[in-house]
């Protein structure tokens, strides 16, 4: 399977990916775990059905240390017992954050309480960033049939 596209080649288009990797960069300077913004971005990735992020994320985060077990039960995290109750909460808001056209509202109050539990004000600010950051490669790479299979781990840095 190729790409319809190679976001790198053209001029604008690869402006504005480094850019959006640049603003990933941010993210990962927050004080949010890395394995919860991880998890975020599988999470929102497997929903958005990108192989090319879930090819990557998954990849970076088992270089980083994160389980088998871990990973292959996120797309199961309420029936999971692995995770901590601020990862749940994470996961609960990316679902709802990712999922705002199915839901009148977007995400509900009790979502957002519950993270705001666990996460403090620049945290939940790095999650919403985090959030709306995959969702938009996800949509990038979908329409572009980006493949999932040939990432190599710390391949963008």
């Amino acid at each position: 399977m190729e790409p319809r596209l190679n976001m790198f080649t053209s001029p604008v288009a690869g402006k504005f990916w480094k850019h959006m990797i640049a603003a990933n960069k941010v993210l990962t300077e927050s004080s949010v775990p890395d394995s919860t913004l991880e998890l975020v971005k599988i999470r929102a990735s497997q929903i958005n059905g990108c192989g090319g992020c879930l090819d990557m994320h998954t990849k970076d985060a088992a270089a980083a240390g994160e389980t088998a077990t871990r990973l292959n039960l996120v797309a199961a995290w309420r029936e999971a017992t692995v995770y901590t109750e601020a990862e749940r909460a994470a996961l609960e808001l990316t679902e709802q954050g990712t999922r705002i056209a199915d839901a009148a509202g977007g995400v509900t109050d009790e979502a957002w309480a519950n993270a705001a539990k666990h996460f403090d004000e620049e945290e939940l600010s790095a999650l919403v960033a985090q959030i709306a950051l995959i969702n938009t490669f996800n949509r990038g790479n979908v329409m572009i049939r980006q493949p999932g299979g040939d990432y190599q781990p710390g391949q963008f840095g």
